[in-house]
């Protein structure tokens, strides 16, 4: 029954979803949230109404989580497109590039070429402008948390590539924080060399691995 509740609350609400939709973010959120509410909600009915109940929990559960689920994808969608136009001067000489996953966490990647000297975790002074406009946004959308990841090449010992990429994610959490950026939303991790986007066999592969990640992960109760 479970089973059975969950796959048509999933097939219903999906199915209205076109591939070219520009709110699909939203709706694809909205049915999993409405998804998972259906089957806790069929779980708890179940238990106490083997009749009824389940199928009576399952789409209460799946309002609630739908709604839920549409809440987040709306907040994350109005932020993302701020992000794109504010933005997108930097977008097109590409600098960073603002990208939207599937778990509707947003993805800023800011190239390492651009804000940082070769070996160095000082910020070049013209990219803060950038990270201050970064922070503005942030600033407006307080639902949510952010991670700040460095990434490096492989050119060096592995040792100090881990902790340049710590410094570098530390010093954009920095600027951040100095432009008014609750510190208690940020984070930050260093990956060194481990994760390259491309190879390391060429100048062009090792720029494009030499990054700094940011990723804004929404708040679980919006509504």
């Amino acid at each position: 029954m479970k089973k059975y509740i969950l796959i048509v609350t999933v097939l219903l609400l999906t199915s209205c979803i076109s591939p070219n939709d520009p709110n699909k973010h939203t709706k694809q959120n909205a049915a999993g949230g409405a998804a998972a509410g259906a089957l806790l909600g069929a779980i708890i009915g179940y238990q106490g109404d083997h009749s009824g109940g389940a199928l009576r929990g399952a789409l209460a559960g799946a309002a609630i989580g739908g709604v839920l689920g549409a809440g987040t994808g709306i907040y994350m969608d109005k932020q993302q497109a701020e992000f794109e136009q504010q933005l997108a001067s930097e977008r097109r000489s590409n600098q960073i590039e603002v990208e939207r996953l599937k778990n509707e966490n947003l993805k800023i990647t800011m190239n390492s070429e651009v804000s940082f000297d070769f070996n160095s975790s000082a910020l070049k002074p013209a990219f803060t402008r950038t990270l201050d406009k970064v922070a503005n946004i942030l600033q407006r959308y307080p639902r949510s948390s952010i991670r700040i990841i460095g990434h490096t090449d492989n050119v060096g010992s592995s040792a100090y590539n881990q902790r340049l990429s710590e410094d570098r994610a530390n010093a954009v959490a920095w600027s951040l924080e100095d432009a008014g950026l609750n510190p208690q939303r940020v984070s930050t991790e260093g990956r060194g060399e481990s994760q390259p986007r491309v190879s390391n066999d060429s100048e062009a592969g090792r720029q494009l691995n030499r990054r700094v990640e940011m990723l804004i992960i929404p708040d679980k109760d919006i509504q």
